[in-house]
């Protein structure tokens, strides 16, 4: 199962990924500019490196892991995720929307427009989430 989540990473990496993963990292650091902008910047920087290589990775939310509320998954989070979808979400989530629709033209291009639409849907509230690795 390995080689399989390496050279769907690879082929991800080469034939897009790159891309998206450089515009989260982008977007981080316009967010990293402004000081209230650092816990959305934080996110990006974490989200951007799943998008890089997003095979095996899964996003969850923070309070599953901690096993308690914090900052980012209560209320604050919540109004932090509607800020973040009207200034940057929306436009992550058309370019993975984007990709995705051109990676379903194709066969082969099936499991990579999934993992754009996950990415997609990541936007939406990437606050209060946090990246782990999937166990085979």
């Amino acid at each position: 199962m390995g080689l399989f989540r390496l050279l769907f990473n690879l082929l991800w990496f080469i034939l897009g990924g790159l891309f998206m993963g450089l515009m989260w990292w982008f977007i981080g650091i316009l967010c990293f500019i402004s000081i209230i902008g650092i816990p959305y910047g934080r996110s990006c920087f974490v989200i951007g490196e799943m998008a890089f290589w997003p095979f095996g990775q899964e996003a969850i939310d923070r309070s599953y892991v901690n096993q308690r509320h914090d900052i980012g998954t209560g209320t604050l989070g919540t109004i932090g995720n509607v800020i973040w979808f009207v200034i940057f979400g929306i436009w992550l989530a058309i370019g993975h929307l984007g990709s995705a629709l051109a990676c379903f033209l194709t066969i082969i291009g099936i499991p990579f427009g999934i993992q754009h639409i996950k990415l997609a849907m990541l936007t939406l509230a990437p606050v209060g989430k946090t990246i782990v690795t999937k166990r085979v």
